[in-house]
């Protein structure tokens, strides 16, 4: 992303909207489509200015959670099903929990997918075969191993490192407390979750060092890094909290940087694929996009209680396009200037 000019504060007149009509639970792009999970049970298609498609994932249901790998849309469902939407409006189940809700999910850049219902995890490679292993307890979060077949699951106590293919017990990585939503870094080294007592709470592997990350007024619900694998944001305070991981140590000792201070909480967070540029979304509705290095704020939506808080905010592959949607309904996709 180039800098903006001194002169441009605001980027309302690059925003087409649109409307969702129901709760936006997850935004992605496929390929170059802007697309919407909605807690209805539908996925929207934004294939024009002002024009969108609507695709019946899970009729008669509603989608929970959703996941992308930037070629189809991955929803679970509380109907207990697993559906890929594709561009073409094409869906596919994947995965079935036999009408007990999917709690998380989360899909690996080579097509692998996880999901959790009850304490039942279940894994499906690339060439569909499935695996499952029963947590503790209650997953509360999944992600993938940046690289490799393996899955993180967040649950009471912990965190458990689990290799799908392999029958050897999940790696454990101990922390008293519930943990919510489970992140792990690029480059393999950290893993981080977000914590019932609003905190953050992450090992530093293979040491399983231990990192605290304190002083949040309400839960974080929203993670991104950025390109470079140098920052972490957060949402959960007043501006999006970015903490430092360039070091070995990553945030030890060192303090967050806040960006985009407001009278409003942040509920999303979403880094820029290729710049130092961060999409802010806050819980009246307002997004801005803050430059790491600087500062520099640049207004995309003003706030809009009427409508709820930014709940999913995605970037395209190449950073020219930013979808945005809310607890309301409403949705809209900037573009952004040469």
């Amino acid at each position: 992303m180039s800098s903006p000019t001194p002169s441009i504060t605001s980027l309302t007149q690059f925003v087409v909207e649109h409307a969702a009509g129901e709760h936006v639970v997850a935004a992605a792009f496929l390929k170059q489509t802007p697309t919407l999970a909605l807690a209805d049970g539908s996925v929207l298609l934004i294939v024009g200015e002002g024009a969108a498609r609507k695709v019946e994932a899970h009729p008669d249901a509603g989608i929970l959670t959703a996941a992308s790998d930037g070629a189809a849309l991955v929803t679970g469902g509380d109907d207990g099903r697993v559906v890929r939407t594709t561009a073409d409006g094409a869906t596919e189940e994947v995965g079935n929990s036999k009408g007990r809700w999917i709690d998380a999910l989360a899909v690996s850049p080579s097509g692998a997918l996880a999901w959790a219902a009850g304490k039942i995890v279940t894994a499906r490679d690339d060439k569909g075969r499935l695996r499952t292993w029963q947590a503790p307890s209650t997953p509360q979060g999944l992600c993938f191993a940046p690289k490799g077949y393996r899955v993180a699951v967040s649950h009471y106590n912990g965190v458990s490192l689990w290799f799908p293919n392999t029958e050897a017990e999940p790696e454990k990585l101990e922390w008293k407390g519930s943990h919510l939503d489970v992140t792990w870094s690029a480059d393999g080294r950290f893993v981080v979750t977000s914590m019932q007592e609003n905190s953050l709470h992450g090992w530093r592997l293979p040491e399983k060092a231990d990192m605290r990350m304190t002083g949040y007024p309400s839960k974080t619900r929203s993670f991104s890094w950025s390109h470079d694998g140098n920052w972490l944001a957060t949402s959960g305070a007043d501006a999006a909290i970015v903490w430092p991981f360039s070091s070995k140590e990553g945030p030890m000792g060192k303090p967050p940087r806040e960006c985009g201070i407001r009278p409003a909480k942040v509920s999303r967070v979403a880094f820029h694929p290729g710049a130092l540029v961060l999409a802010v979304g806050y819980e009246d509705g307002f997004i801005l996009l803050v430059r790491l290095n600087d500062g520099a704020e640049l207004l995309v939506r003003k706030a809009d209680p009427e409508r709820g808080a930014v709940t999913a905010l995605a970037w395209d592959k190449r950073g020219k396009h930013l979808v945005f949607g809310t607890e309301g309904g409403a949705a809209g996709v900037l573009t952004l200037p040469a």
